[in-house]
């Protein structure tokens, strides 16, 4: 039997959001084993210069909710569906909620139709563990809790993917997988207001400013870096047992904010340290750990990145990729300081 990165070779893949971190990275990865990918990304959020230019990359720029887009990309008869493309992070979806309740919801149920219309092999929803689990968890975060008290629209709407995709699996036999991202970073994630920690971090510090944390510091997050996320992906689009199945991709360690603060101002030579900013009102988190040992089990998942050699790779990706970075970043050079109090996403 052939091993899953063999299983690619030739076929035919559709990564939505393709443009995006861990889209790109997956696309990259996708290329390297010989895969056909077709990119569908509407790049309001992610970067054309992150999508690899090769002769096995057909992208077409578009939205989920375009339907004359979904038939244009399906027309080319993918067999896996990686399904990324998402109007990302809580507090956008607090700001935007309409908006949000599309993309995440609405899109995600055309993606599902078309699936099942044009009989996917398999079809892979980015979940988020990082969304779904609400507040009030047990620690570690195994699959198994299940809450009602979720804080923002993106929560909701993370969820409802994730329970579309399980009426698709049992009365259409989509052979749908729900991996639950937790906090990834890594290179490919542009800084800006709705953006993760990490990039903003890196932004900021960079540029020589104090990093603004919400909280006491001592809050922890579990940070998962892009590849062991894509091998975990490519894993997800392979294995027989993971059908049907939630599971968690994330490293299984948690670190504190004020930490990983420390850490990337020594990487950068930012003396500038660090201020502390009031909380936002959904924001209620104080630790994020999640159990990895469900997607062990099923898909032989194990994280590989250490979290220092990670992050050492991710500011080096800013340093060699500065002038693209600055050019996209979603708040310029001339950003208030209100919306430097919103870069901590966590």
């Amino acid at each position: 039997m052939k091993n899953y990165k063999e299983f690619y070779k030739g076929k035919s893949v559709l990564v939505t959001g393709g443009a995006g971190a861990i889209g790109s990275n997956l696309t990259k990865a996708l290329v390297d084993l010989e895969a056909n990918v077709i990119v569908l990304d509407d790049l309001s959020s992610g970067q054309l210069w992150n999508v690899p230019s090769a002769p096995n990359v057909l992208f077409v720029k578009g939205s989920v909710l375009d339907e004359v887009i979904l038939k244009r990309v399906f027309f080319e008869r993918p067999q896996i569906v990686f399904h990324l493309a998402a109007f990302f992070a809580n507090q956008n979806s607090v700001d935007h909620p309409e908006r949000d309740l599309m993309v995440n919801g609405m899109g995600t149920l055309r993606m599902l139709e078309y699936s099942v219309f044009n009989r996917v092999e398999r079809f892979v929803y980015a979940s988020s563990g990082c969304a779904i689990y609400g507040s009030d968890m047990p620690l570690p975060l195994k699959e198994d809790f299940i809450t009602m008290h979720l804080s923002t629209p993106y929560q909701i709407t993370k969820m409802l993917g994730e329970l579309y995709c399980n009426f698709f699996h049992h009365h259409y036999e989509l052979p749908v997988v729900k991996p639950r991202f937790f906090n990834s970073y890594g290179p490919g994630e542009v800084p800006g207001q709705y953006r993760n920690v990490i990039p903003n971090f890196i932004y900021w510090a960079i540029k020589g400013l104090p990093l603004p944390i919400t909280g006491t510091g001592e809050e922890t997050r579990d940070f998962t870096y892009v590849g062991d996320l894509v091998d975990g992906l490519l894993r997800a689009g392979y294995f027989e047992s993971a059908i049907g199945q939630s599971f968690n991709l994330a490293s299984g360690q948690e670190v504190r904010i004020i930490d990983l603060a420390n850490m990337v101002n020594e990487l950068t030579d930012n003396e500038a340290g660090v201020r502390f900013v009031s909380r936002r009102k959904w924001d209620t988190k104080k630790r994020l750990w999640a159990s990895i040992e469900l997607a062990k089990e099923l898909i032989g998942y194990e994280p590989k990145m250490p979290f220092e050699e990670g992050l050492k790779r991710t500011v080096q990706w800013f340093r060699d990729n500065w002038e693209k970075i600055e050019a996209s970043a979603e708040f310029g050079p001339g950003a208030s300081s209100a919306v430097r109090e919103m870069v901590v996403r966590k």
